[in-house]
């Protein structure tokens, strides 16, 4: 199918980006989910207004705790680390592994976490990383940020302009795992781990929801298929195994 009728306009300002989107136009940086939705009809704007030309959303910067990255920076740059990383090339290796390197040259760390599909690799793994979203007016955590599959708490008019992630090291480590059919699918299982000393906070995506997050659980094979079980009751048996090894396979991926 082709796209129904729209307008098109670029723009360099946040203000005017902010001011189309209350008056209902989508906004669309690389367009890797939104264009095949409006080739299917599936949204149909009258106006489409294109963010990557707003400077303060294609920048980067870090501080002695966190990364701050533009949510126009686009995939491909974190993965061939032409942004600051988090520590262990964390945030390449997960850019690295999102679709193909046609789309990753393309979609945007912002545009994925404003789609919000619970198999995106960003949603799932910025999450176990306790990164905030920033808008122009305020910081929300990402746990607040996504209300349900491809939903979020932005309000008409408020634009993500960036992501700050808290940086790895010290008793600090990451690990992260997805399972696919072949490369460049979607996951039909996802996990991701932040491990500070003792403690675990273990984020399991691609399920059909917003991701289920499990705070100072034991990395212990037992406690972790029981604690699913009680917050996924409905989770079919393979499924259910498939995610207990995406687990598995991210607590042995940890790196400091």
């Amino acid at each position: 199918m082709k796209a129904a009728v729209f307008t098109w306009e670029a723009t360099e300002s946040l203000q005017a980006a902010s001011r189309a989107a209350r008056q209902g136009s989508r906004l669309i940086a690389g367009g890797q989910s939104l264009g095949p939705m409006l080739n299917l009809r599936i949204a149909q704007p009258e106006s489409v207004v294109s963010i990557t030309q707003i400077a303060d959303m294609r920048g980067a910067s870090e501080t002695a705790s966190h990364v701050i990255l533009g949510a126009c920076i686009t995939h491909s740059q974190i993965e061939d680390g032409l942004v600051p990383d988090i520590g262990s090339k964390s945030l390449p290796r997960i850019a690295a592994n999102i679709a193909y390197r046609a789309v990753r040259n393309r979609g945007t760390i912002g545009g994925s976490l404003c789609h919000a599909d619970p198999a995106a690799d960003w949603v799932t793994t910025l999450l176990a990383l306790n990164a905030e979203a920033l808008t122009s007016s305020r910081a929300i955590a990402l746990q607040e940020f996504f209300t349900g599959a491809f939903r979020t708490c932005l309000a008409p008019g408020e634009i993500l302009t960036a992501i700050r992630i808290p940086k790895l090291g010290g008793d600090k480590k990451f690990g992260y795992y997805k399972a696919c059919r072949k490369p460049g699918e979607f996951a039909h299982a996802m996990a991701a781990i932040l491990q500070t000393g003792a403690k675990n906070r273990i984020v399991i995506g691609a399920m059909g929801g917003i991701p289920l997050v499990f705070e100072g659980i034991e990395a212990e094979p037992a406690t972790i298929a029981t604690a699913l079980a009680t917050r996924a009751p409905a989770l079919d048996a393979v499924t259910r195994h498939m995610q207990l090894i995406a687990v598995k396979r991210a607590f042995e991926n940890l790196a400091a």
